[in-house]
């Protein structure tokens, strides 16, 4: 079918910030050929760019990617990568040299847990259909360099895109989403090409973006919109008069618009990572803070050994649910025990958590073997993965041990509060 063209009279060309050797010339008859829909022509001030829409686990969207390249012989081929991403696909055993230590040290176990979720269900789809996540992506950073075209990485770090979506949205769609992505981990539906193609049929993504617009604009904003303008400068400030950007196609009726909008934008202000709240702050040292001051009163004003019994209900209202955390993960028997110790003086400080320390020491005491960082995508599906995986035994133990001490803060610290008056 045919693809769509924009034509903008003005020009656009923003300082190249990407250089490399000029590309072999195009075949004959290569510029303006007609490509499928998914193949979008956006002509502007005398450049030209291709947005190839792509689904990230589909071997037809490989097969498109290489054609494109090939046929088109592009000045520059951009692509929907980071840094982090892009050396994540390149190594294919990059878990195997994970510094897990350092990883909890770094107060990086969340983001980690996401990951691999994700990494998860989009393996499990892509093996499905016989293709790996990411597989068009690399597809055209492997073209690229087999053609001697200038590849460059376009997208935003992720890290920066998950922290500012984790930021803009409140504390119930934080929880709501964080239960669905649970729930799609074990999640076994099956999706085939054609389910992929019916996706990326342009009045199916329009609809799909309108839903996660109503349900959750914040995400929306930050996911897509946030990205289709970064996207599109960067691929704007590529060197070149044609360059071919492969896309997920979510992107690119986004991305059309605003190569077609205007002025360049500000990177650095999309580039800017959340700081953390003034308010969460008062409240992370505000809640430890109100119970030391309350125990402290107590002994002022009842005695010590009244205030003695209210901080021995601290300890055991922490200690036991966190004890119980690291029970039903099965955790080593040291951690166990550490966990009755480390809980109640954790939840006096908000600099780090149970959860924390608990993992380190389990990870100390039963580091993960290779070959459960290997398995740990199909693990991670099933119930069963996460008790037998060393990894993910490590994971859960942050997990049931931190919601163990949250239990026992708010229980112990309501106890301790009301018997001031």
């Amino acid at each position: 079918m045919k693809g769509e063209e924009t034509r903008d009279a003005t020009a656009h060309d923003a300082p190249a910030s990407n250089s490399g050797t000029a590309a072999p010339a195009a075949p004959a008859g290569a510029a303006g050929r007609t490509w499928q829909r998914d193949v979008h022509r956006v002509a502007l001030g005398g450049r030209e760019f291709l947005l190839v829409g792509t689904a990230h686990i589909s071997r037809e969207s490989a097969d498109l990617v290489r054609e494109v390249i090939e046929a088109e012989r592009p000045d520059a081929v951009c692509v929907e990568l980071d840094a982090q991403r892009f050396a994540a696909l390149s190594q294919k055993r990059r878990f195997d040299s994970l510094d897990l230590k350092q990883v909890i040290r770094s107060r990086q176990l969340a983001p980690l847990i996401a990951n691999l979720l994700l990494a998860s269900y989009q393996k499990r789809l892509g093996g499905a259909l016989g293709v790996a996540p990411g597989t068009e992506l690399m597809e055209a950073a492997h073209t690229a360099e087999r053609l001697g075209i200038p590849m460059s990485l376009c997208d935003r770090d992720v890290r920066i895109t998950l922290r500012r979506a984790w930021a803009a949205m409140s504390f119930w769609k934080k929880s709501r989403l964080v239960s669905e992505f649970l729930a799609s981990a074990f999640d076994h539906q099956e999706i085939d090409e054609a389910e992929l193609r019916r996706l990326r049929e342009g009045d199916v993504l329009s609809e799909l973006m309108a839903e996660l617009g109503q349900a959750m604009p914040e995400l929306k904003r930050v996911l897509i919109d946030e990205r289709d303008t970064y996207l599109s400068q960067r691929i704007r400030e590529t060197d070149g008069q044609r360059v071919v950007a492969v896309v997920g196609a979510g992107h690119v009726e986004g991305m059309r618009a605003a190569l077609t909008s205007g002025g360049d934008v500000d990177l650095a202000a999309l580039d800017e990572a959340p700081e953390v709240s003034p308010f969460w702050k008062w409240i992370g040292w505000g809640i430890p803070g109100v119970i030391a001051a309350s125990l402290l009163w107590i002994g002022f004003t009842q005695g010590a050994e009244v205030a003695g019994e209210n901080l021995l209900f601290w300890v055991l209202a922490n200690g036991i649910p966190s004890t119980i955390g690291a029970i039903a993960a099965l955790a080593h028997p040291l951690t166990i025990a550490a966990a009755f110790f480390v809980a109640p003086v954790t939840s006096l400080t908000p600099v780090i958590g149970a959860g924390y320390v608990l993992a380190f020491v389990q990870a100390w005491l039963r580091p993960p073997r290779v070959a459960e960082f290997e398995t740990v995508s199909e693990d991670i599906t099933g119930l069963r993965g996460w008790w037998s995986n060393g990894l993910l035994q490590i994971l859960l133990v942050f997990i049931l041990t931190t919601l163990g001490s949250l239990v026992g803060t708010y229980v112990g610290g309501f106890e301790i509060v009301s018997n001031l008056f």
